[in-house]
């Protein structure tokens, strides 16, 4: 990977014509331990987030040691470029004999289920004496911009159920749920834990592990979220009943909240047409996830020459590369009113589910990545 002192530095020597991802080590090396010391239990990265490699190295190097996966390949990723890393197999349904590779060939000793013949398709593949097997329970609350329970996810009433057949079969059993994506208030936690905690209290042995899934969220311009603060304080409220085992510990699995800070895309502007900017990466790119609920832009700063463009400014319509005419940014962006072709507009934050979503749709793709030194002028929010 190249690296540069500051994007100055690197449009000074390569005005590129494809899109360019910028990685800040020292952003991702500080928000991750951030996180670390405020999860009160253990932190498993989400590697679905962003599975660029150098990123998942970073998380490794800030201190994570533990990730969780949801495939063969990503469970591949981690072991090739974190040594002594811990991968979780945290998914329901699986491709047809990957539990077994992913046991005899990597390791992995724990995984998840959410009904019974999930659990005897598992129990055909690997080695339940030497495993830990989640049970999912299903929870709901509104404050989710995406509820992951619709599609994974016992009742609560059937997980004491589950729990016992995992049990029973050698594998040590534990409980698993996940509120949601971009939780917007902690109250969701809350809630959660609570039915966690009943469900719990019903089993006839105690478990060590539960895993409370991600949905840690983020600010984005217009879209002001609690601070992880608050989210840290509700889990530790919300732990404190939880009838575990002795030794017993939390996990937590933050994707966005550790994914989205370190990274920026920079890109070119192609056309303007008054009020309309056509940039040099769109929604099959890079910014694929501005098709879904949330937020509806980055923060960015725009540059001319190498330079930092400023002055007065006027809202701008942005629109990508392809032939398609719903590649078109949802949110209007303020930027310098003389913006113009052939400057650069960088936007920050943009590290959560980007990098994995881009396509080649058109023929459009880049695979430039960067790391950038000096992060004091990344776009502020």
């Amino acid at each position: 990977m190249n690296s540069f002192q500051s994007v100055r530095h690197l449009l000074h020597a390569w005005q590129p014509e494809v899109p360019v991802y910028c990685v800040y080590p020292h952003v991702y090396c500080d928000s991750t331990q951030h996180f670390l010391r405020g999860f009160p239990g253990r932190v498993l990265y989400a590697v679905k987030a962003n599975d660029e490699p150098a990123v998942v190295r970073l998380m490794h190097q800030a201190g994570v040691t533990d990730f969780d996966c949801a495939s063969l390949p990503e469970i591949a990723l981690v072991s090739e470029n974190c040594p002594g890393a811990t991968c979780y197999f945290m998914v329901p349904v699986r491709l047809r004999g990957t539990a077994r590779i992913a046991q005899e060939r990597y390791g992995v000793r724990h995984f998840v289920v959410d009904h019974p013949k999930g659990l005897e398709l598992l129990a055909g593949e690997i080695d339940m004496k030497r495993s830990v097997v989640f049970a999912r329970m299903a929870v709901h609350h509104r404050s989710a911009i995406y509820d992951l329970s619709s599609k994974f996810g016992a009742q609560p009433e059937e997980i004491p159920g589950l729990v016992k057949a995992i049990a029973a079969l050698g594998a040590e059993p534990a409980l698993a749920f996940n509120v949601g994506s971009s939780v917007r208030s902690p109250d969701a936690y809350r809630h959660a834990l609570g039915v966690a905690a009943e469900v719990l209290a019903e089993l006839p042995f105690r478990l060590r592990l539960v895993d409370i899934g991600g949905g840690y969220p983020r600010s984005y311009p217009g879209y002001v979220m609690p601070p992880l603060e608050d989210y840290f304080v509700a889990i530790r409220e919300g732990i404190r009943a939880l009838p575990l085992a002795e030794g017993g510990e939390i996990l937590g699995e933050p994707g966005r909240a550790l994914a989205a800070p370190g990274l920026s895309a920079l890109v070119e502007v192609l056309l303007r047409k008054d009020d309309r900017l056509y940039i040099n990466d769109g929604l099959y790119g890079i910014f694929w996830e501005l098709r879904f609920e949330g937020h509806n832009r980055y923060p960015v700063r725009a540059y001319r020459n190498g330079q930092p463009l400023g002055g007065e400014e006027r809202s701008f319509q942005l629109l990508g590369p392809t032939c398609d005419s719903t590649d078109s940014l949802p949110g209007a962006v303020d930027l310098p009113a003389d913006i113009d072709t052939g400057d650069y507009l960088e936007f920050g934050h943009i590290g959560a589910y980007s990098l994995g979503g881009r396509t080649r749709f058109n023929g459009h793709f880049s695979d430039k990545i960067v790391s950038i030194e000096d992060w004091r002028e990344l776009p502020p929010m």
